[in-house]
Formats: structure tokens, C-alpha cells, sequence
């Protein structure tokens, strides 16, 4: 058997994760916050809620240049800006 394969998978892939992990853990022991619950201070939720407008807004812009029958270019800069927003979106710190 070769040393990687003994004993437990790691369940972290640093200390440092491992540690922010154990804050978590420890900051919503004893509360009714769930301890899968993702806490963002209220900056970073309007922040978050801003991206999702900008997102939405961008969604509604392809779908109309689709209704009128934009050209390609124009398609294709909007659905770019759409997947760009999309991935500001998903970052949540």
C-alpha cells in the first residue's frame, strides 16, 4: 500500500480553510442560524443584489434585441455581457 492511500481523505485542502471552516462552526454555535447558512454583511448583500440588477437588466436587453431581430454582432456583444455579469453575479465575497 503506498503512504497516500492509509489513513483518512483530507476533508480540507489547506489549514487555512480548515480554520475559516472552525470560525464558521464556532460564530453560529448556539444561534438559530443554520450552520450551512452563508453570512454577508449587509454591504456585501446590497452589493450582491446590485449584480443581480445589472444581470437581469443585461437579460432583458438580449431578450429584446432577440424580439426585434438584432443583428449577430450586436447578439453577440449582448450574450457576452450576460455571461460576464453572470459570473460577477456567482462571487459572493
Amino acid at each position: 500500500m503506498v503512504d497516500s492511500e492509509m489513513g483518512r481523505r483530507r476533508k480540507y485542502c489547506k489549514r487555512s480553510c480548515r480554520q475559516r471552516a472552525y470560525e464558521q462552526r464556532t460564530l453560529v454555535e448556539g444561534t438559530a442560524i443554520p450552520a450551512d447558512a452563508i453570512i454577508l454583511s449587509a454591504a456585501e448583500g446590497a452589493e450582491l443584489g446590485d449584480r443581480l440588477f445589472a444581470l437581469r437588466c443585461a437579460a432583458e436587453d438580449l431578450g429584446t434585441a432577440l424580439a426585434e431581430r438584432a443583428d449577430h454582432a450586436t447578439l453577440a456583444e449582448l450574450a457576452a455581457e450576460v455571461l460576464n455579469l453572470a459570473r460577477e453575479a456567482e462571487k459572493l465575497r
